[in-house]
């Protein structure tokens, strides 16, 4: 994990299933960082994600956000 956010731990991102949220996540991951997110719901981007071993929750809750050192958010 680079170590800028080495401190912080998990990231979670809310909205993850989004096209820009998708994308983060995606280069997060592979940058090694640990990353986790929530969505309204189901759909082909989620789904990628979670094929790459990104824990994805449907559906917004505080419980979603356990564990996690920085939750982001997106205005879209």
């Amino acid at each position: 994990m680079p170590s800028g956010l080495r401190s912080f731990g998990r990231v979670h991102i809310v909205g993850i299933g989004g096209i820009g949220m998708s994308g983060i996540a995606e280069v997060m991951h592979v940058m090694g960082y640990e990353v986790q997110g929530s969505d309204l719901g189901d759909n082909a981007n989620t789904q990628r994600l979670r094929d790459m071993g990104i824990e994805v929750a449907v559906g917004h809750a505080a419980e979603n956000v356990a564990g996690a050192g920085v939750v982001t958010v997106s205005s879209a």
